[in-house]
């Protein structure tokens, strides 16, 4: 155990922060644990951003990692609105902005998380373009959302990544009008594949969500500072009265550059690079969440995760490692969604170029189903259950095993789950 005069000090007070600090306290810490976050808000979930919370099902009350309360009672010194700006690794000392301060640690955690990639193009800067990454962000586009479904009013979404249809899904649920413009041929071809993209496409559309593939949005069109239209590559004007920017994400790792981190390369997934410990090239500094490249024992590689489990998880594992505990941070990838009526959950990691063939079990057409993503050799490296629940856990087992699981049977729904992952 780290000594009692030890301070822990973690920059980023989002999920990942909150529940490493969490962690520190329920391993026995009674040492110092500051949390510094740049926003105002106490650590939040980011999923209900663009689900429960954007939809209106769910209240703002319940987006919170813990009371308000929570980090007085744990003797957890939260800093809002505390910018870091530079690290001092000789002397272990944090800058912060505005007026300068320094604080002093012993262990570091860096939990800067992501922003949203900027489209740079003629417009953005307009009343009515939203990007979506904080709170304050999901409160202005939900009553943009509102005012749109009482005037028929049209959402011009760029980008049909995840952001981009669980924002279309609640703009279609307040009856606003929805365009995506997508420059693949399929929405979530990057992260699905154009097999599953097709799904999700028509899933969409049968909702009245309107797909222009194969094109880029090249102008917002304003009038008086506000959107007017968006252009795309091909020519066309689509009339909009909001636009969302949805086509990526950026990991915040200006920090970890500044203080000379070994940072992941591009092909890795960039941001930083960690070890199975969660450790980052100082030994005294680790991380974790979205900025975190860890070496992945499953699958052999570096991986750089920007989803809500790889928060909640990294969190504590790297809170264990920084009190000295053995760690192996080996968790299976894992997601989920709400788009509609259809719920879904992922596992695993099939890069694009990864995987052979696409095997589904259950009934595609009636949208309960389980996807899987097999190599030429027959190993699963990712499974996708489609409102077909509590089947997490054998399609997580199957990823980890390795096996060969012949397609046939992997298609069969009368063949359980738990018999393919048996010798």
């Amino acid at each position: 155990m780290v000594g009692a005069h030890a301070t822990m000090a973690i920059v980023g007070a989002g999920l990942t922060g909150a529940k490493a600090a969490e962690t520190l306290r329920a391993e026995g810490f009674d040492g110092r644990v500051i949390l510094l976050g740049e926003e105002r808000d106490h650590p939040y979930e980011r999923p209900p951003l663009s689900k429960g919370y954007l939809a209106g099902t769910a209240e703002r009350s319940e987006v919170f990692v813990h009371d308000s309360g929570w980090y007085a009672a744990h003797d957890v010194e939260l800093h809002l609105g505390q910018p870091v700006v530079a690290i001092d690794r000789a002397a272990r000392e944090l800058r912060l902005g505005g007026d300068g301060d320094v604080l002093g640690y012993d262990k570091l955690l860096l939990a800067t998380g992501s922003a949203p990639r900027p489209l740079d193009i003629p417009g953005v800067g307009l009343g009515g373009v939203h990007y979506l990454r904080r709170l304050s962000d999901s409160e202005r586009l939900r009553a943009t959302l509102q005012t749109l479904g009482r005037e028929n009013g049209t959402l011009v979404i760029v980008g049909a990544g995840w952001i981009g249809l669980e924002v279309a899904a609640a703009a279609r649920g307040y009856g606003a009008e929805v365009t995506v413009v997508e420059p693949m041929s399929t929405p979530l071809q990057a992260a699905l594949g154009p097999e599953l993209g097709a799904f999700f496409a028509r899933l969409h559309q049968d909702h009245g969500v309107r797909f222009h593939f194969g094109v880029t949005v090249t102008e917002i069109e304003g009038r008086d500072g506000m959107v007017l239209a968006a252009h795309t590559s091909d020519g066309q004007e689509h009339p909009a009265h909001a636009v969302l920017i949805g086509v990526g994400a950026v990991p915040q790792i200006a920090l970890a550059e500044q203080a000379g981190l070994e940072l992941a390369t591009r092909e890795e997934g960039g941001g930083v690079a960690v070890d199975v410990s969660l450790r980052t090239s100082d030994p005294d500094i680790f991380a974790a969440g979205d900025i975190a490249c860890a070496v992945n024992p499953v699958f052999g590689r570096r991986l750089r995760v920007e989803h809500w489990a790889n928060a909640l998880n990294g969190g504590p594992a790297a809170a264990k490692a920084m009190l000295g505990q053995e760690v192996v941070y080996d968790k299976v990838p894992y997601f989920f969604s709400d788009q509609y009526d259809l719920g879904m959950e992922y596992s695993g990691f099939a890069a694009p170029g990864g995987y052979e063939r696409v095997v589904v079990r259950g009934d595609a057409g009636k949208r309960e189903f389980i996807a899987f993503w097999q190599t030429g050799d027959g190993h699963v490296v990712a499974g996708m259950n489609v409102n077909v629940w509590d089947v997490t856990s054998p399609i997580q087992a199957l990823v980890r095993s390795g096996r060969a699981v012949d397609p046939e049977r992997l298609a069969d729904p009368t063949v359980p789950l738990e018999a393919l992952i048996e010798p």
